[in-house]
């Protein structure tokens, strides 16, 4: 008779799953740590574990599973007082959207992953979702908006880097 793993001996099989390349089995074990949190009742690390699943499942090429798997977590999260958590649901439903070639979505998408960040003080974060959201912009050729997208995510930043630091010193000179 086989000993039934405990949901974070099902969460460990799949981070090494995950660390080797294996993007599909950590989906997988991904989702099953998913169903085992959901039989206890516990909504937050069903979320959770369904957005590591959509990492996963975007890493194996599996844009719309990844798309599918992240959809309402957001919800969850957001009920919770999780902005933090919220917010990267949110960018990767942004991400799963982009590479489905969902522009405005993703763009959409984006946004509310960086507001729910300045919600969480998370601004370290909050400048690399807005950096994708720049570069999304320039790629639709919204060269303003991609500005002003850097400038919200840097302005949020405690401690810059020197590279942040530069960027700021470019993006908000006074003309």
């Amino acid at each position: 008779m086989m000993n039934k793993l405990s949901p974070q001996e099902i969460i460990d099989k799949a981070k090494r799953s995950y660390q080797a390349g294996d993007y599909l089995p950590a989906a997988q074990a991904f989702a099953e740590a998913a169903t085992a949190y959901a039989g206890t009742g516990d909504a937050l690390m069903y979320a959770e574990m369904q957005n590591n699943r959509s990492v996963a499942l975007l890493r194996a090429n599996q844009a719309q599973a990844a798309f599918e798997a992240a959809q309402g977590t957001e919800k969850v999260f957001e009920q919770a007082g999780d902005f933090r958590r919220q917010g990267m649901a949110l960018a990767n439903q942004a991400s799963a959207l982009q590479v489905l070639k969902r522009f405005n979505d993703a763009m959409d998408g984006f946004k509310r992953a960086g507001d729910a960040l300045k919600k969480a003080d998370e601004g370290d974060l909050r400048v690399e979702v807005m950096q994708l959201l720049s570069i999304l912009y320039l790629r639709r050729f919204k060269f303003y908006e991609a500005v002003i997208a850097l400038q919200s995510g840097l302005a949020g930043v405690k401690n810059p880097t020197p590279k942040q630091r530069f960027m700021k010193k470019i993006l908000f000179v006074r003309l």
